[in-house]
């Protein structure tokens, strides 16, 4: 009876905050989608040849308006560096596209704070240029060239169908005419579906788990891991054990958010909950992959550089926002059981869940179902899905 109870509570956690972030959830890969539609990813790829200023910042912004998918995301990066990018520029895309995204920002304020929000955003600014002067100092030249043989081996990972679809709205015309017209919807509820797709198992995963964690775990387990008795100490272990937590959770992409807020609850640093959301690109399974995509010196480069990085932006920003006044005061994250109640939230779940609705009817009527067989597939079947052509005006 009592494992009954414990399953049940820990089910209410899960299920609560569930709730809370369904709208946000659902806005988020909305707007994900149409910023995805609209920029065209062989143009990007022809911009991202070396590895300068310009260069990253234009990788960045890509990664930024790419998917949240950790695995997709790792995997596009390496079909950029196939096709000519250099290895840094398509590591920037990488961090872009799981730090930068529209959709974590949303959640991350919504289940958490806005000071969060800001904090990824800025913490993965910080990684991304770290990053950046780490390759180019203690990466050689032999060490790239052989990962990009390893690349052109092509041994599948994980998402390579995902990765290799370019699902833009071709033609001409401004952002504006080519997103409402009839080919514009269809390339949005394509992305928007096949993005649901690639990361709902994370996003189911991150929510059972953090239900888990909450319900079981007393708070006393956390107050002793993350010292927060000894306030200087806790802030500078916050950084360090962060990533190693989620590296050990098995959780990337959104998914990974509601366990920060768990975390958050129990007592981790402000920069230890931003450099923990960062971990996602060094989770067990995603170094699997990068030891078949890069071969195992450059997967331990890659390991030993994110992890540096995580801890150091988790350290600028736990005391640049600790001295700027930014660090939320209370530790309020919504990881409670409290039901659902008739505010809000429920109101625009329901809003939200008829644009869901509008989008799969989309998607499936214009002949998408056979798309989600291919996502996990090799990228070669993938590529044979091209843009969108101006000709196409599916209804």
């Amino acid at each position: 009876m009592r494992l009954l109870t414990a399953l049940g509570h820990a089910l209410g956690v899960a299920g609560t905050m569930t709730w809370d972030i369904t709208w946000s959830l659902i806005l988020g890969f909305a707007l994900s989608a149409v910023v995805q539609a609209l920029v065209r990813r062989q143009t990007i790829t022809r911009l991202l040849g070396d590895d300068g200023p310009r260069t990253l910042a234009i990788a960045a912004g890509a990664g930024a308006a790419s998917s949240s998918c950790s695995y997709a995301a790792v995997a596009l990066a390496r079909s950029l560096f196939r096709k000519g990018a250099s290895f840094t520029a398509a590591m920037v895309f990488e961090i872009a596209s799981t730090n930068l995204v529209i959709e974590l920002g949303i959640i991350l304020a919504l289940l958490i704070s806005w000071q969060f929000t800001l904090a990824e955003y800025a913490g993965g600014i910080v990684m991304i240029a770290v990053v950046a002067l780490a390759l180019r100092l203690f990466v050689r030249r032999p060490v790239i060239d052989a990962a990009r043989r390893q690349a052109d081996r092509g041994l599948a990972g994980s998402m390579e169908g995902h990765a290799a679809m370019d699902m833009t709205i071709g033609g001409g015309g401004s952002f504006w005419r080519r997103l409402m017209s009839p080919r514009g919807y269809t390339a949005v509820s394509e992305i928007f579906v096949m993005e649901w797709a690639a990361v709902i198992r994370d996003v189911v995963g991150g929510l059972l788990i953090a239900g888990a964690v909450g319900a079981w775990v007393p708070d006393s387990f956390w107050q002793h891991l993350f010292l927060t008795g000894h306030p200087l100490a806790a802030r500078l272990w916050g950084p360090l054990i962060g990533p190693v937590i989620s590296l050990l959770s098995f959780v990337c992409s959104i998914g990974n958010v509601p366990l920060a807020g768990v975390l958050w609850n129990g007592g981790i640093s402000f920069g230890g909950v931003t450099s923990f959301l960062f971990a996602d690109l060094i989770i067990i399974p995603i170094l699997i992959i990068y030891r078949k995509y890069y071969g195992t010196a450059m997967m331990l480069r890659i390991l030993g550089i994110f992890y540096g990085a995580m801890v150091l932006a988790g350290y600028v920003i736990e005391f640049v926002f600790g001295a700027l006044g930014l660090i939320p005061h209370t530790r309020a994250a919504k990881v409670a059981e409290h039901g659902i109640v008739w505010n809000y939230t429920t109101i625009l779940n329901i809003v939200f869940l008829l644009v869901a609705a509008a989008m799969l009817i989309r998607f499936f009527a214009s002949g998408g179902g056979p798309m989600l067989k291919m996502m996990g597939g090799s990228p070669a079947a993938a590529e044979h899905h091209h843009p969108i052509p101006a000709s196409d005006d599916r209804h």
